[in-house]
């Protein structure tokens, strides 16, 4: 079985993905951004980071190993599959391209559903 291919890119990049399906992965809406200048697929808020951790965290790379575990461990308790199959069912083979305004993809919170997204797609 191939494997879909999911990615990361910034909201404020051109992309030139569009044979995708494009998530918008942030819990808020990004700044200076129309919500008719986004092409975007679904804005999947269910899949990003609570409240309480995205605030914990606040963009503090010394702190990305302890939110990486804390975050997976909500997204483990969440139908992340259900979400998936209902947005880009298995036999749609389209890029998946996760949409974030993190400045710093490395450490971002897409990173790290990006990797937990190819363990079960």
């Amino acid at each position: 079985m191939k494997r879909r291919k999911i990615v990361v890119e910034r909201v404020y990049e051109k992309s030139d993905a569009e044979k995708s399906v494009r998530l918008l992965v942030d819990r808020l809406w990004p700044r200076g951004i129309r919500r008719d200048e986004l092409p975007f697929d679904d804005w999947a808020k269910e899949l990003t980071p609570s409240t309480e951790l995205r605030k914990w965290y606040g963009h503090d790379a010394t702190r990305f190993d302890t939110f990486s575990a804390k975050y997976l461990a909500e997204l483990d308790a969440r139908p992340v599959r259900e979400y998936l199959e209902r947005v880009t069912p298995t036999a749609d083979t389209r890029l998946i391209v996760l949409l974030t305004a993190s400045k710093d993809l490395a450490h971002s919170h897409a990173s790290v559903l990006a990797d937990y997204l190819r363990t079960i797609v």
